[in-house]
C-alpha cells in the first residue's frame, strides 16, 4: 500500500484594487443591462436621423487599448464624412472640417458615445475609468500606460471631466496632424495620466458618483465649480 501525498495550493489573496475591479465590473454590467432599453430607444431614434443626414454606416469602430497588450474596438456613432479616413490620431483643428454638421451636435452632447454601452456589456470598458488610449501612445509611453491601465478604461472619468475642454482648446489650434500629435504628447498625456492615477488612489463609490454628476453637469454647460473644489482638496 503506497502513501498518497496531497499538495494543497493556497491561492494568493486578491489585492484591494483587484477586488474593486471585479466588483465594479459586475456592477457596471448590471447597470448597463438596466440602461440598455433606454439606450436602444435613443439609438432607434438617432438611426434614421443619422442615415438621412449623412448616410451609412451608422456605427464607427475605433481601435483602442484596454491594457498595454490588448486592443479592442470602441464603438461610436459615425460623426465624420466618409470621404475622410479617420486616422489613428487625436482630433485636432486639422480634422474639424471632416466632422459632419450633425456629428458636431452628437459630439457636443456626447451622444456619439451611446453605443459604448455594448463595450461595457462585453467587459472592454467601465462606465468610469481612464479614457482608452490609442495604440500609438501606449507604445510610445509604455511605462506610463502600464500604470494608468491598471484601471479598466471607461466612458468617462476624472481626467475627462476636468481636462476635456482644455484638451479641445489646445488641439483646436493645431492645423496639421503633426501639430495635433505634438500638442497632445506635450500638453495632454501627462496631466491626464496624473488624474487617472489620482483616481486609482482615491477610487470610491462616492468619487464615482461625483464623476457621474460632473459628467452630466458638463453636458448641461455647468459643473466648473465642483471640479475646482476637487482641485483644491485633492
Amino acid at each position: 500500500m503506497t502513501e498518497t501525498s496531497f499538495h494543497y495550493v493556497t491561492a494568493r489573496p486578491l489585492s484591494r484594487m483587484q477586488r474593486l475591479m471585479m466588483d465594479a465590473a459586475v456592477a457596471d454590467r448590471l447597470v448597463a443591462l438596466l440602461l440598455l432599453p433606454a439606450v436602444l430607444l435613443c439609438l432607434a431614434v438617432l438611426w434614421p436621423v443619422v442615415l438621412l443626414a449623412q448616410g451609412r454606416p451608422f456605427f464607427f469602430a475605433s481601435e483602442r487599448m484596454a491594457t498595454p497588450d490588448r486592443a479592442f474596438k470602441l464603438l461610436k456613432i459615425r460623426t465624420m464624412y466618409l470621404s475622410q479616413k479617420c486616422p489613428c490620431q487625436v482630433l485636432g483643428g486639422d480634422m474639424t472640417a471632416s466632422v459632419t454638421p450633425l456629428g458636431q451636435i452628437l459630439r457636443h452632447f456626447r451622444l456619439d458615445e451611446l453605443p459604448q454601452i455594448f463595450n461595457v456589456l462585453k467587459g472592454d470598458i467601465r462606465f468610469i475609468g481612464p479614457r482608452p488610449p490609442l495604440r500609438r501612445y501606449v507604445e510610445a509611453y509604455p511605462e506610463l500606460y502600464r500604470r494608468v491601465l491598471q484601471s479598466k478604461p471607461g466612458i468617462t472619468g476624472l481626467a475627462t471631466v476636468m481636462l476635456h475642454r482644455r484638451e479641445e482648446r489646445i488641439l483646436s489650434k493645431c492645423l496639421t496632424a503633426q501639430a495635433s500629435d505634438r500638442a497632445y504628447r506635450r500638453h495632454c498625456i501627462a496631466p491626464k495620466a496624473r488624474l487617472d492615477l489620482l483616481y486609482q488612489r482615491r477610487r470610491s463609490f462616492g468619487l464615482d458618483v461625483m464623476i457621474l454628476f460632473w459628467t452630466v453637469a458638463r453636458l448641461r454647460g455647468s459643473g466648473k465649480s465642483g471640479t475646482r473644489r476637487f482641485k483644491r482638496v485633492r
